[in-house]
């Protein structure tokens, strides 16, 4: 069984348009209406992909209350510690003409009891038999950035890895309590270095690799950078890979990075090789991406995409190897 952390889930509302007008009255063409969050979206990918997951979170008010009867609907398992704030919505439009814009709220404020609670729930899963672990999402307001780095470190002593998937100050703390492996994306990559790591031609390969080593040495077990249309670019102690989808599909790109967390996890749990992880992680992304809601894919286009990735391999330098 795979825990997927969830502290900060959403309602996901998605609409399509075929042109947004910021000036006027928009009527979707389509509504989609479903859990969501980066855990939840996670949590969705495994489960379709026919892993054992539990989800394990934070949920309060109405919404929180739709959240977690949606999930038990989808079959997804879930054990959301109860809080008095009101769970959050995210809103995504996605433009028929190739954009896509989203909202997303701050999620409530969580109090150190209600917390406490969590862990002692997350402590159960960890000696029950999970195979690993995902932290995955923004924290609600009242947890510090230290947060996933103490989750971290409970597994690790419960001899679980973890998979981080997080941004800004909690991405830092989180990586220096050691993680199988993080996945940033290029800004969360970028914040972290302090610098571009990209031209206008797009992600600079060179840069990108740079930037992951630094994360290593600073405690992550393996860093996979995700790239866009770019696909992924992976530093590990065994060497770096990029791998790229064959082409940029045409969708919704909100969760594609999620599938990919959701593909390294399941790649770990099997004992997949580091090329053959990515392999499935960038085709799961891409396939992710072709779909119309979040969270979702259709298996045909998982297997195509798959048999379709460009994946190289370039030696680490020695002091990244470090």
């Amino acid at each position: 069984m795979i825990a997927v952390v969830c502290l900060n889930p959403a309602l996901d509302v998605t609409h399509h348009v075929p042109a947004v007008d910021w000036a006027g009255v928009n009527r979707p063409s389509a509504v989609h209406a479903r859990p969501g969050g980066k855990g939840l979206n996670v949590a969705r990918t495994l489960h379709a992909l026919g892993v054992d997951v539990l989800v394990l979170g934070l949920a309060g008010g109405i919404t929180g209350t739709g959240v977690a009867a949606a999930l038990g609907k989808e079959g997804i398992p879930a054990a959301l510690n109860p809080v008095n704030g009101e769970t959050r919505r995210t809103f995504t439009v996605v433009d028929g003409r190739g954009g896509t814009a989203l909202f997303s709220e701050p999620g409530p404020q969580i109090s150190g009891e209600e917390f406490e609670a969590f862990r002692a729930r997350y402590q159960g899963a960890l000696e029950t038999g999970s195979a690993a672990v995902v932290l995955s999402g923004s924290l609600p307001p009242g947890l510090p950035a230290g947060t996933y780095a103490t989750l971290i470190e409970m597994a690790t002593a419960a001899g679980v890895p973890a998979v981080l998937d997080a941004h800004g100050e909690a991405l830092r703390c989180g990586a220096a309590a050691g993680p199988a492996i993080v996945k940033p994306n290029l800004a969360e990559l970028e914040a972290l270095a302090g610098r571009r790591l990209s031209t206008a031609d797009g992600a600079d390969p060179e840069a990108v690799a740079d930037a992951a080593g630094q994360l290593r040495m600073a405690g992550a077990q393996a860093v996979v950078a995700s790239l866009g249309a770019e696909g992924l670019l992976a530093a590990t102690g065994d060497g770096r890979w990029q791998a790229r989808p064959s082409a940029v599909v045409a969708g919704n790109a909100t969760g594609a990075g999620d599938a990919v967390a959701a593909a390294l996890v399941h790649g770990l749990v099997l004992g997949r090789p580091w090329d053959e992880r990515l392999r499935h992680a960038a085709a799961l992304g891409a396939a992710t991406a072709a779909a119309p809601a979040a969270g979702e894919f259709r298996h045909a286009d998982y297997a195509r995409a798959l048999g379709r990735v460009a994946l190289s391999w370039v030696a680490l330098r020695r002091d990244e190897a470090g």
